[in-house]
């Protein structure tokens, strides 16, 4: 069965950080490009980060550029978040998804294929 699955959501103090990942089964990453979003409570989905298929380009929103990161772990066919320096509209259920390039060198991933069941950020003292 293919499928993303994503972990490590929770409960963070403002400021502080999380690694969130996402992991593939019954197929591999490599060829893909990959994206993050977010949707907040009563708020639409946001693209945050994505990963271009082929030439491997990067591209962040602007509200998380310099704070969050992409890795990839190919060994383990397993995409990461790094969160820091969290905010209180960081709170969010966030989503892993598998496509090909990036639109418009923006952080959202076109052709998208696959999407995760999402897992909950919430940044609160």
């Amino acid at each position: 069965q293919l499928q993303l699955v994503e972990s490590g959501g929770g409960l963070v103090q403002p400021g502080g950080s999380l690694r969130l990942s996402c992991a593939a089964s019954g197929f591999t990453l490599d060829y893909y490009g990959i994206g993050w979003s977010r949707q907040a409570p009563g708020k639409e989905r946001e693209a945050v980060i994505c990963i271009s298929s082929g030439d491997g380009s990067t591209y962040y929103a602007d509200s998380v550029k310099g704070r969050f990161t992409i890795s990839r772990d190919n060994a383990k066919n397993t995409v990461y978040l790094q969160m820091n320096s969290l905010k209180p509209e960081d709170t969010a259920v966030y989503y892993c998804a598998v496509g090909g390039a990036c639109l418009g060198n923006g952080p959202i991933l076109g052709n998208v294929e696959r999407w995760g069941q999402g897992t909950l950020v919430t940044v609160s003292s």
